[in-house]
């Protein structure tokens, strides 16, 4: 996939995507817990979900995953997609609860605010969360509004698929096509830098999840940080990346 995608433009405005479990927030294991409870009232199983490496992963590939390697055939996996979102959604608000789960990661409030603010950036989500279940975990931080575009695990299986369509969604927005090479993909984990890579973007990593640093540092990401704590020299990096 190259840059024809989001056809190149005015370059005056950069697309900022942001990954949401281990790069914005911590729910403490919400997800994995919410998973499990709705694979087993709709699906009768969970399959390994306790073992299953979550990270990176879009939903509906974990469900395919899971399910799959439960012995479920696709037909029936397929009949119980609708339902078990629900299932999902239900169980994910009651595990967040007052939010006071929800931890977000050391200097994202400010990044976040920073970039929403200036004229020159667009700041969207692109994560393998369903979207209602990324507005279920940032709802809480108050950090939910300032994410003008998003592209989610309900729009494609396959994350690689997804700069396309959160790009798609800022023409819509601004008005302008903006190319991949000024986009930026900021994640935790090297699936986050796979796909800034199959598409052309900026690829940002940050070992706020539960990828090691020197783990991240081998899939060679324009940018690694320790976390983001450090704000004025994460803008810097992050604004500065395609000057």
């Amino acid at each position: 996939m190259s840059s024809s995608g989001c056809a190149a433009s005015r370059p005056d405005v950069r697309l900022f995507l942001f990954d949401v479990d281990g790069t914005l927030v911590t729910a403490r294991g919400a997800g994995r817990a919410a998973f499990g409870r709705a694979l087993r009232a709709v699906y009768g199983t969970a399959g390994g979900v306790d073992v299953y490496d979550f990270r990176g992963k879009t939903d509906p590939r974990i469900v395919w995953d899971l399910m799959r390697g439960a012995g479920l055939d696709d037909a029936a996996i397929t009949r119980g997609l609708d339902g078990f979102y629900a299932a999902y959604l239900q169980e994910l608000r009651e595990v967040v609860g007052d939010g006071s789960r929800v931890q977000v990661m050391p200097g994202i409030a400010d990044i976040v605010r920073a970039l929403a603010a200036r004229e020159d950036a667009l700041i969207g989500l692109l994560t393998g969360n369903i979207e209602a279940g990324a507005r279920v975990k940032l709802t809480p931080t108050g950090l939910w509004p300032l994410f003008r575009v998003g592209a989610f695990g309900s729009d494609d299986m396959d994350r690689r698929r997804l700069p396309a369509i959160a790009c798609g969604r800022a023409r819509a927005v601004t008005g302008r096509d903006i190319p991949f090479d000024r986009v930026t993909i900021i994640g935790d984990t090297p699936l986050d830098v796979d796909c800034a890579r199959a598409c052309g973007a900026i690829a940002v990593a940050v070992a706020t999840g539960q990828h090691p640093h020197d783990e991240l540092a081998a899939c060679a990401p324009d940018h690694l940080f320790v976390d983001f704590a450090d704000v004025p020299r994460t803008l810097a990096a992050l604004t500065g990346a395609t000057s």
